[in-house]
């Protein structure tokens, strides 16, 4: 009987096919999975958004005043109490709705927009040239200082605080999206499809928007974290909406009633939640980002 090297090799010769004829959707997930910063990021930011959607089973909204004021962390108040007695824990818990609610509001805006100027300025010429401009100068902005100015103007809100920072956030998406696109418009296969008498929009939705997929996906991560920032720096200085509470308005009332050096607690735990998120959010943003990269996740064939 003929020897079959093919058998006797072990595993190993069945292992590579299933790599290699796996998507590239199934490798990337693989591949983020096996990182060992992907998953427990990504349930870090999914915890995050539980306790945002489930902040009432959690914790009572902090209203009023109470006699327990400025009580260090306790087993009563696990992290501690503000000027007026309130509990810092709920507050952390309820802030966290309008945190993640400015993000995921901002971050999808950005995108949107984002995308939209970068793929139009990639896929038609005469547009490339003006949107390219646009974003450069967009980019050149003194961007903390706008934002203030135009926050101040249209007042404090939630939904003013999502536009403006999905207004000065776009253009980073945009720039990034754009040199995604720049060279899949010049590809044989999308030049096939105009030959044949494809409409733009076919070809936008079937060939441009797929390649520049996964940058969106991180720009989505990224910007999230960046709005999450934005939006305590605006409510730390008072912008934020005064009806709701968030992340930076737990600092901004500590700083306003004068406890941040005497009561340290009342200005930790609001920080390590932001740094929680932000971190979270740029580790899970790069554990993808190698995942998708064949070189990096290490599931070529030889």
């Amino acid at each position: 009987m003929s020897h079959n090297p093919s058998i006797s090799s072990g595993q190993g010769k069945f292992a590579a096919p299933s790599v290699a004829g796996a998507s590239p959707r199934r490798r990337t997930w693989g591949a983020f999975v096996r990182n060992p910063l992907g998953l427990p990021s990504l349930a870090v930011l999914l915890l995050i958004v539980i306790v945002a959607l489930a902040a009432p089973l959690i914790a009572d909204e902090p209203t009023g005043y109470s006699a327990a004021v400025l009580e260090p962390p306790s087993s009563e108040h696990w992290f501690g109490t503000d000027n007026i007695g309130q509990d810092i824990f709920a507050q952390i818990v309820w802030g966290a709705r309008t945190s993640v609610a400015v993000a995921i509001g901002a971050s999808a805006l950005a995108i949107i927009l984002g995308t939209v100027v970068g793929v139009g300025a990639a896929y038609f010429p005469k547009l490339n040239t003006a949107l390219g401009m646009l974003i450069d100068v967009m980019l050149s902005l003194p961007i903390l200082p706008l934002m203030i100015l135009v926050a101040a103007l249209a007042g404090p809100s939630i939904g003013t605080l999502v536009v403006v920072i999905a207004v000065f956030s776009w253009p980073e998406v945009a720039r990034v999206v754009r040199s995604q696109a720049l060279p899949v418009v010049t590809l044989t296969y999308v030049n096939a499809a105009h030959a044949i008498g494809a409409s733009n929009l076919w070809v936008l939705g079937r060939h441009i928007l797929p390649a520049v997929t996964p940058v969106v996906v991180v720009s989505v991560v990224l910007t999230a974290s960046k709005a999450v920032l934005s939006e305590a720096g605006l409510s730390f200085l008072g912008l934020g909406d005064p009806n709701s509470w968030s992340w930076g308005t737990v600092l901004y009332n500590a700083q306003r009633s004068g406890v941040l050096a005497s009561a340290w607690w009342t200005a930790l735990f609001p920080s390590l939640a932001i740094l929680v998120f932000v971190v979270a959010a740029t580790l899970c943003s790069l554990a993808y980002n190698d995942a998708r990269n064949p070189r990096t996740r290490g599931d070529s064939v030889r």
